[in-house]
């Protein structure tokens, strides 16, 4: 049995539903005209283990998800917000919820819910874990697992559990009347329909809880009564729980004690009257902002204004749980505010929001690059070798790339689509960072690759690749020619942000003017200043330290969420390119290198003119790759030790 006096391990465990939410990418049209969906994690106790999560509680979720790879993107992505998940049990029997949404006009969300027989509503007493419950200073249980014996059992089971070892209870009412069957398949959106059976059921749940959380309509059904005001005043009488009444755009107010004679005469935190863009999803973010005070112990008022700021971002933004803010978002919206009436419009929140939520990557990257086109027509029409020779050998060298890794994160490799298509294949099945170009090689100014319809193109890329745009930019650049390179990056930049990509820009100066100290630094800035903020940059080795610290300014003032700088190779020997290591690596700014043809050159030759075989190439390429590795890091462990 779990030790009632165990100091809790988690914040909280919620339980009930789990989804994959496809919301309609088209906005302002009917569900039945949706061409394209976007994939998300949907359901209100996972949404609200994402979202505390994200505020920096220690969240569960006790749930159900399909065998398959549905349930499978449940579980990562809650693994990447941080939430606990010992309790999601995969059915091999059933498959993953589902639900298709898409937003009409500003108060018309078509939705169906695809749940028959579905895994999270399989789940029994035998899968509740009363350690797990128990390790919780608080446990959030759902009104859709009230709807049947089964679910309605194990949530009892689960409120025991928390009861025994002296833990908080928290019912979030999440009234569904089409998953109580009280409405068709097409009324997913439907809020509110009167129902005794529902009523009673959830009455049984009040008694129990130490905090209850409802919209006017939820509170109308937990209470079986026709006006906000008479169902507040039942459920009081029934529990002597918190209550917290949710009321749209007027924010909440919170009853901690006696219902007063009129509803506003309760605690009000501050609102923030914002446009209303999609409200799917927004009371579990709501709900996730005010367990982030009430657990924490800060006033109900503070806990108030969380929870309406929270479900502000919410109602704001397309998606459920992936629109959620994190700590540092929400701390900086709290603190400035924002212009926008849109929050979604907001550059700077945004930023803090994907920097913050995008997937956690170690602190080093070494990077065989190997992106190369241009360079390798040439060899093969110099060699006389057919240029589709260029993918088998690009295959070969992630082979090499994943020999040198062995499996350990930090470890990356840049390729093309022109040659590197099968490569490419290989890459994904490797636990390789992965990193593609876009530019068209050798342009100045910038043209991408293939055609300039820049965001089309990437629609079809894997989220996990990185996109590289190599840039010849230099300070001596006449304003025109700055003016344009600046304004295509701008492009790629928001194209990369709206379809959730990470973004590589590389900047070469030497070729096209004199770099000295200050050259790379004040372009940086330039591109700053335009509000392009990349997650990588690929940067040029520098004569000087002074140098590198001027570029370690730039972009700590420009983005303290960069992620840093690889540095680049330009064909250098060995001995050059651990020079320029040496002179980088007391930056922490810089964290590795993405080198290309010092690793591959030779290996190419040779192998193009049929003087070598497949394995001889690899291991070449391979030596020189772990040869750089132990370079990298022998002068990195020397220069911050």
């Amino acid at each position: 049995m779990p030790d009632p006096g165990a100091t809790p391990s988690l914040d909280v465990v919620t339980i009930g539903r789990s989804s994959v939410d496809l919301y309609g990418h088209e906005i302002g049209t009917r569900l039945e005209d949706v061409s394209s969906f976007a994939k998300s994690v949907g359901g209100c106790p996972t949404n609200i283990a994402i979202g505390a999560a994200r505020l920096g509680l220690r969240a569960a979720v006790v749930t159900g998800v399909g065998d398959e790879q549905m349930g499978r993107f449940i579980r990562e992505q809650l693994a990447r917000d941080g939430v606990v998940t010992d309790g999601v049990k995969t059915d091999p029997q059933r498959l993953t919820a589902l639900v298709l949404l898409s937003v009409e006009d500003d108060a018309t969300f078509p939705l169906i819910f695809y749940r028959e027989n579905c895994a999270d509503m399989a789940l029994t007493e035998d899968d509740i874990d009363p350690a797990l419950i128990a390790s919780a200073h608080a446990l959030v249980v759902t009104g859709t697992h009230f709807s049947t014996p089964t679910v309605a059992a194990a949530q009892f089971a689960a409120i025991r559990a928390a009861k025994a070892a002296g833990r908080r209870v928290v019912f979030d009412i999440d009234y569904r009347p089409n998953l109580w069957g009280l409405a068709g398949h097409a009324a997913g959106e439907e809020r509110f329909i009167e129902s005794t059976r529902v009523s009673e059921h959830l009455k049984e749940v009040l008694p129990h809880c130490d905090l209850i959380v409802g919209t006017e309509e939820e509170m109308r059904i937990a209470a079986g009564a026709d006006d906000a005001f008479s169902a507040v005043r039942a459920v009081r009488a029934l529990s002597d729980a918190t209550l917290v009444l949710k009321r749209g755009p007027m924010g909440c107010v919170v009853f901690p004690d006696a219902i007063p004679d009129n509803l506003d005469d309760g605690i009000v935190g501050e609102g923030f009257p914002i446009e209303v863009y999609n409200v799917l999803g927004a009371g579990d973010a709501f709900m996730a902002g005010f367990l982030r005070g009430w657990l924490r112990g800060e006033p109900i008022e503070t806990a108030a204004t969380w929870a309406n700021a929270c479900g502000a971002f919410a109602v704001s933004r397309l998606l459920c749980s992936p629109e959620y803010p994190t700590w540092a978002e929400l701390e900086a919206f709290l603190r400035d505010g924002s212009q926008h009436h849109a929050l979604r419009h907001d550059t700077a929140l945004n930023h803090i929001h994907w920097a913050t939520t995008r997937r956690r990557q170690p602190d080093e990257l070494l990077a065989f690059a190997i992106d190369h086109r241009a360079q390798l027509e040439a060899l093969a029409d110099r060699l006389g070798a057919p240029r589709d020779r260029i993918n088998a050998f690009k295959s070969l060298a992630v082979t090499a790339a994943a020999r040198v890794a062995d499996g350990q994160p930090g470890f990356g490799i840049l390729l093309d689509d022109t040659y590197g298509r099968d490569a490419l294949f290989a890459a994904s099945k490797e636990p390789l960072w992965i990193g593609r170009p876009v530019e068209r090689p050798g342009s100045r100014p910038l043209r991408f690759e293939f055609d300039q319809d820049i965001g089309g193109r990437l629609a079809e890329w894997p989220v996990t690749h990185t996109v590289k745009c190599l840039a010849f930019i230099s300070p001596d650049d006449d304003p025109a020619m700055m003016a344009e390179q600046i304004e295509t990056l701008r492009t790629l930049h928001e194209a990369t942000r709206r379809l959730d990509l990470e973004l590589l820009i590389e900047i070469i100066s030497g070729k096209h003017g004199a770099l000295d100290d200050a050259t790379t630094a004040s372009i940086l800035a330039r591109i700053y200043a335009a509000g392009i903020k990349p997650d990588w940059w690929k940067l040029e080795p520098q004569a000087t330290p002074d140098a590198w610290s001027a570029i370690e300014a730039v972009i700590t003032e420009g983005d303290p969420w960069c992620r840093g700088v690889v540095l680049l190779g330009l064909e250098a020997p060995p001995a050059e390119l651990e020079a320029g290591f040496a002179r980088a690596a007391a930056f922490p700014i810089v964290k590795g290198f993405a080198v290309g043809r010092t690793i591959f050159a030779d290996a190419a030759e040779k192998w193009m003119a049929g003087d070598i075989d497949d394995e001889a190439a690899i291991t070449d390429m391979a030596t020189r790759f772990d040869e750089l590795v132990s370079a990298w890091r022998r002068v990195r462990r020397i220069k911050t030790t």
